[in-house]
């Protein structure tokens, strides 16, 4: 069975408002049905939209019963704890280790043993080399990055392991090759390492689920016991602890030591800087030494998606500088180096023709270059962006905000327009916001609507009070935000049912009009005919009376009931013309 991608979508949460298209900087997310997915083959798992999302629908993948199977089967199981721990956990190490070892875990060790390797090794290759660009591999989010999207500098990037492979192959020497490494921090982007290289690395945990875990073996941290055994093995880090800070991996290089003074150091954090900052440069014409420590979450690892810490990054990064202890000599050669080919993976960039283009933005009413808003309401920066998604698949003409309220006003104008009925909105201002033709042409007089018909917006801006005798059901209505309903309400010789419903509370109000007057008129007549009856036959039934005896009295009740129903509902009517 193939294993789930670390980042997924709960696609009963989503709410269709494309903040994780916006959010992406590769927009690696689907829109199918109105819910976003995410493009496995094109995301890096940086876990932005994991942050980002309002519904909670993007979700991490749980590897925790992974961790338990090997357990159970017997296995020594290791952590590679990342060097942000001790930010986010205000206890000792010594509690934070005897947590892990109750949850299962043979022993814990400090991931940034394997930075140590790392920056050792980087320094050397620096040392070693006579000029050009290098980007460091530490993080997985920038290494797939540059491999998927900016390809032409995956050969910048240093090739050796990340610190948390390099940890694993370092501890596995140390400790056996049998035994399983599994790491825990911030990071998602470690779950496709995991998946990558199982050999190394058997499972990622993130802090969310190490806290989660926690909670579901109902440990309480406070009275976790401390053994002597309660020690990082098989050593405690340096100067490794400070990659997980912006600018922590050249500072550990330095230390190491450069030659010749002849290497220019960058930090760059965050995908858009790093993507800004090989803007313009050519890696085959870099003429001195730079070496870029590039990460992908802003501020460093202390900002990981999964960092589960509402503590201040200020504290987090106080904390881990006040935790760091340094070598006073550190090594110029490594104990473990895990060479690694960071091979060029190119996103196929697909191209579109004019016509193919056009006939995509006329989908969505766009005729010309001025109806190309670029409101990135869809999650696009621009409509020919949204456009190109939406020919390769990826998204839905409903995305394009100006495109469905086009769509949505043409249908409530259609409906406006096809109902016998008067259809008017008022706002508070008692003006006209919208009108159908029925309303106009109930209401206006041939004078009236010449007048309205020669304006740009008809009746739009009207006052209601210049077009109907009833103004004072409008007021009423928005001011105490109730239904108002008027049955066989007369104005001059016509009657009306008149129905007004709050819109927004206090702001807008409409209303639906009909003309009842022929049916009013239709039951008065019928009345009229069964009173003609009773007149002309009073004779004939006089004479049936004597052979029916008080059979009589009940034929006259029963047509005089007949006569007085009709004539009752018909009362209004004549009441109402008196008026």
């Amino acid at each position: 069975m193939e294993k789930q991608y670390p980042v997924y979508t709960l696609k009963n949460e989503c709410n269709d408002c494309y903040k994780c298209i916006r959010g992406c900087h590769i927009k690696a997310i689907r829109i199918q049905q109105g819910s976003a997915s995410v493009i496995n083959e094109k995301c890096i798992a940086c876990g932005h939209c994991v942050q980002i999302c309002p519904a909670g629908a993007k979700r991490v993948r749980n590897d925790i019963d992974i961790v338990k199977t090997l357990m159970l089967a017997g296995k020594k199981v290791y952590v590679s704890l990342a060097p942000s721990w001790a930010g986010v956990y205000n206890i000792p190490k010594e509690k934070m280790i005897a947590v892990l070892k109750k949850l299962g875990f043979e022993g814990v060790s400090e991931t940034a043993l394997g930075a140590q390797e790392v920056s050792i090794q980087t320094a050397k290759m620096l040392n070693e080399a006579d000029k050009g660009l290098f980007i460091s591999s530490a993080c997985p989010v920038i290494d797939d990055y540059v491999r998927l999207y900016k390809s032409e500098f995956a050969k910048c990037i240093t090739p050796v392991a990340s610190p948390a492979l390099t940890h694993c192959a370092l501890l596995k020497d140390m400790l056996g090759e049998d035994i399983k490494v599994v790491f825990i921090g911030p990071c998602i982007a470690k779950k496709n390492e995991a998946d990558e290289h199982p050999d190394l690395m058997s499972a990622a945990l993130t802090f969310d689920e190490l806290n989660y875990w926690i909670k579901e073996e109902f440990i309480d941290i406070k009275n976790v016991e401390i053994s002597e055994s309660c020690k990082f093995v098989p050593e405690s880090s340096y100067e490794g602890a400070l990659y997980p800070l912006e600018g922590g991996m050249n500072e550990t290089i330095k230390r190491v030591g450069i030659d010749k003074n002849d290497v220019t150091f960058i930090a760059v954090s965050s995908l858009e800087d790093f993507d800004k900052s090989l803007q313009n440069i050519s890696p085959d014409k870099v003429e001195n030494k730079i070496f870029v420590e590039a990460l992908g979450c802003s501020g460093g690892c202390i900002n990981g998606p999964c960092l589960s810490s509402e503590k201040s990054r200020i504290l987090i990064t106080s904390d881990i500088y006040a935790k760091t202890q340094y070598r006073d000599n550190v090594p110029k050669e490594p104990r473990k180096v895990v060479e690694m080919e960071y091979s060029p993976k190119p996103v196929e960039k697909l191209e579109y023709s004019m016509e193919q283009v056009s006939n995509a933005l006329k989908k969505i009413s766009k005729h010309s270059e001025d109806d190309e808003l670029n409101c990135s309401g869809c999650g696009y920066s621009s409509c020919r962006e949204f456009v190109n998604a939406l020919i390769a698949g990826d998204a839905e003409t409903s995305q394009c905000v100006s495109y469905m309220r086009k769509i949505a006003v043409r249908k409530a104008a259609a409906m406006l327009r096809c109902m016998p009925s008067a259809v008017v909105i008022v706002d508070s201002n008692l003006e006209i916001v919208e009108a159908n033709d029925s309303f106009e042409h109930m209401f206006l007089s041939e004078e009236m609507y010449e007048v309205f018909s020669s304006r740009q917006n008809g009746m739009t801006g009207a006052c209601i009070d210049r077009i109907v005798t009833f103004p004072e059901l409008f007021k009423s209505a928005l001011d105490t935000g109730k239904d108002v309903h008027q049955e066989h309400y007369a104005i001059n010789d016509r009657l009306y049912d008149i129905s007004i419903f709050t819109i927004e509370d206090n702001e807008l109000v409409g209303a639906v009009i009909s003309d009842v007057t022929k049916s009013e008129m239709d039951r008065s007549k019928i009345a009229q005919k069964a009173r003609e009856v009773i007149t002309k036959n009073i004779a004939t039934v006089q004479e049936i009376a004597s052979l029916l005896g008080e059979h009589m009295v009940e034929t006259e009740l029963l047509l005089d009931s007949i006569a007085e129903g009709y004539e009752g509902t018909n009362k209004g009517v004549n009441e109402g013309d008196k008026k």
